[in-house]
């Protein structure tokens, strides 16, 4: 341990890239380390430990780990450094190349880490702990809360992917698509309830192929969690080919589950989206909207995009353009193509110049910002639930609806973990500005949020 901090407890710092999963489950390694004596400091001061945990859709991703890494050790020169994630399964000896990076888990390896690690003080050399992701059985620490003070916890109810698009590398960092059971999926729902949280949000890599190789589905496991008495549940993602009507229909007909959809699109061209090998079509896409929309007008509807995919021509991507001009979507992630090793689109000869790339995506983040904006204004002189998440400045707290309209508002404490009915007076540039109303809110459960309490299942 670092002989500098004299602090009654070592100290151990998280620094998370990529998606939700990622951050569930540095949560899960957070609360392991505070089992074990530990607290949790920031990668800005002097830590005993430091966990990155990585992300590897793009190369950018990549770069930013290894950056992290160098300068994390600034700050914290004879911290031990452990790496973990997507980025440490694919390119382990990349990782350890680094000087001063102590340990690099795979997949498998990233949940035993105090079991592959006696000791946290500094190493010669790196150990490396990746084996062939090959049939991966494991599920790993199943639900976690955000850090801080927010107050939705993620629940990870799938792993790994059977897809095989051209451009992706998941199936290569995560493995094969595997579940929970809903009886364990349940069962931790109700202990995030227990301590206090008021929206649950399922998490996955591919959540709507849930159950399909355990003889359940998706569809059986959000009727087992409507009998949960948690205020919300919110879909964090799920393909346009698995959202099927009947889906669409019990979370219209739920009172717990969010009007908020995201749907990777990746492109608005036929002929792209094949190379891509996605499994549906511009027109199957579009239905699914129109669903949508057709049972709810002010459903939030989310869309990934991906912009200078290899043989992506000026007309592919104007199809594209005029495709989410006139999709009644709420807003875009814009993602720039990058090469990927040992994937299809990664041996194309026919890339695209990196500066089109750029000027592809600043193009699809402006229209994500009007189309966000255009969504919010919807609800201007209107009242909405918000549930009343973190302060972001000065007196002001924020937090979301239930379709996923971010809302400021002049609060106290006391309104944190509260769902409340607040009048929507104006706009700001990502989010509205309103007043709580005179109505009655939902209060805290009587419980202290611990999270030292939580506790994990594995299958």
């Amino acid at each position: 341990m670092n002989p500098e901090l004299q602090t009654e407890k070592p100290r151990v710092a998280f620094h998370t890239l990529g998606c939700k999963l990622n951050f569930t489950e540095s949560s899960a390694l957070g609360h392991e380390f505070v089992s074990r004596g530990f607290q949790i400091g920031d990668t800005d001061s002097p830590c005993d430990v430091v966990v990155l945990n990585t992300c590897s859709v793009t190369e950018r991703a990549d770069r930013e780990a290894r950056q992290w890494i160098r300068r994390v050790l600034r700050t914290s020169p004879r911290a031990f450094v452990a790496v973990v994630g997507c980025y440490a399964q694919l390119e382990p000896e990349e990782i350890a190349s680094i000087d001063g990076v102590d340990v690099v888990l795979g997949a498998k390896e990233k949940f035993k880490l105090f079991d592959l690690v006696s000791s946290f003080e500094k190493n010669d050399t790196t150990k490396i702990f990746v084996s062939d992701i090959g049939e991966a059985n494991d599920f790993g620490p199943a639900f976690s809360s955000e850090a801080g003070n927010r107050t939705r916890a993620f629940l990870k109810v799938q792993d790994g992917c059977d897809y095989t698009c051209s451009f992706c590398t998941i199936p290569l960092a995560r493995g094969e698509s595997r579940s929970q059971s809903i009886d364990q999926t349940v069962l931790q729902a109700r202990q995030l309830v227990s301590l206090g949280y008021k929206e649950i949000v399922l998490t996955g890599v591919n959540v709507g192929d849930y159950g399909r190789k355990n003889g359940t589905s998706f569809l059986q496991l959000l009727r087992a969690l409507d009998e949960v008495d948690v205020p919300r549940i919110r879909i964090s993602s799920i393909e346009p080919n698995l959202l099927t009507k009947e889906i669409i229909d019990f979370v219209y007909s739920s009172e717990k589950f969010c009007r908020h959809f995201h749907l990777p699109l990746q492109s608005g061209s036929d002929e792209i989206l094949k190379q891509m090998r996605r499994r549906y079509s511009t027109d199957d896409y579009r239905r699914v909207v129109d669903y949508l929309k057709s049972k709810d007008n002010d459903v939030a509807i989310g869309v990934d995009v991906i912009v200078g995919f290899p043989g992506e021509t000026e007309n592919h991507f104007e199809e594209t353009w005029q495709f989410l001009i006139a999709l009644p979507c709420s807003y875009l992630h814009v993602f720039t193509y990058s090469e990927r090793p040992n994937t299809v689109a990664a041996e194309s000869h026919q890339k695209i110049e990196p500066r089109i790339r750029f000027k592809r995506n600043e193009t699809l983040r402006l229209l994500s910002q009007k189309k966000r904006r255009d969504f919010y204004s919807k609800f201007v002189g209107s009242t909405v639930d918000v549930l009343v998440e973190q302060k972001s400045d000065g007196e002001n707290f924020s937090g979301f609806t239930s379709n996923y309209v971010r809302v400021e508002i002049p609060a106290t404490d006391e309104f944190v973990n509260t769902i409340i009915p607040v009048h929507i007076q104006s706009l700001g540039e990502e989010h509205c500005f309103g007043n709580a109303t005179n109505g009655t809110y939902l209060k805290k459960n009587n419980v202290q949020k611990n999270t030292s309490q939580l506790t994990f299942a594995t299958v």
